[in-house]
């Protein structure tokens, strides 16, 4: 299927690992010019070595979670692109915990990382957006939105007010040609990942093979997912190939999710 993605420009927020690298790459195959954005330095020019064989990159670093910041990360690619037709917002996941262990502050920090980061990057590049031809947004999210994860409540809170930011400018936006949807990945490989069966193998007093064995039990499939599985479908979602989606709510999960929606 031709995805009709060559020629078209993007921007990935935490586009140098994980997730986000996945797409990056995805993307460049597909002959997108991209632009990849983290705040740490040493993973930007890490990814941009490591991403420039397969087509133009650009970079616009800043931390999302800063006002400012998101900004103009979107103004410093939309200048480098020469425009923007396609948004992938996606930041890193919160810190793990019960809901007594954190304080109205981490509830601000995180709500800052998980949920406006979203909402500013969208709303600094609307006006590009509105001058591309096939315009779309996809936000990042979690399984935890739909289903809960146990001590995930910063994500399992705001992940699910991003899907309803989603939602929202998808009926807001598509009058204009704008589509908005949002991915709902499960247990992938990575990074987070990682972290995630790290902290729940101390807290279990069990090892990390064990915990990860839990996971693969919980999919339909009985394993877990590769980041290239979900970049797959990230890159149709973005793509015109997918013109008349918007709005959707897409469990890239294995079946993890156990619900009918």
């Amino acid at each position: 299927m031709d995805l009709q993605l060559t020629g078209k420009k993007a921007l990935i927020t935490g586009g140098t690992r994980g997730l986000g690298y996945a797409v990056a790459q995805t993307l460049l195959t597909e002959g997108v010019s991209i632009a990849i954005n983290s705040r740490d330095e040493a993973h930007v020019e890490a990814a941009l070595k490591d991403l420039s064989p397969f087509g133009p990159v650009f970079t616009a670093r800043g931390d999302v979670s800063v006002p400012a910041a998101a900004e103009e990360v979107v103004h410093t690619a939309a200048r480098q692109l020469q425009g923007l037709d396609l948004l992938v917002t996606n930041s890193g996941g919160p810190r793990t915990g019960r809901f007594e262990t954190f304080s109205v502050d981490d509830w601000q920090q995180a709500f800052q990382l998980t949920f406006l980061s979203h909402a500013r990057l969208i709303h600094a590049a609307l006006p590009y957006l509105r001058a591309s031809a096939a315009p779309s947004i996809l936000t990042i999210t979690s399984i935890s939105a739909k289903q809960p994860i146990p001590d995930l409540i910063l994500s399992n809170s705001l992940r699910a007010g991003v899907l309803g930011l989603t939602k929202s400018l998808a009926l807001e936006l598509g009058s204009e040609g704008i589509r908005v949807n949002s991915i709902l990945p499960g247990f992938t490989l990575t990074e987070r990942a990682d972290s995630l069966l790290a902290d729940r193998a101390k807290k279990n007093n069990t090892s990390i093979e064990e915990e990860k064995l839990k996971q693969i039990d919980a999919s339909a499939l009985k394993r877990i997912a590769t980041p290239q599985e979900f970049a797959n479908v990230a890159v149709f979602l973005l793509s015109p190939a997918a013109s008349y989606l918007t709005g959707a709510m897409l469990s890239v999960d294995g079946g993890m999710v156990k619900g009918l929606l």
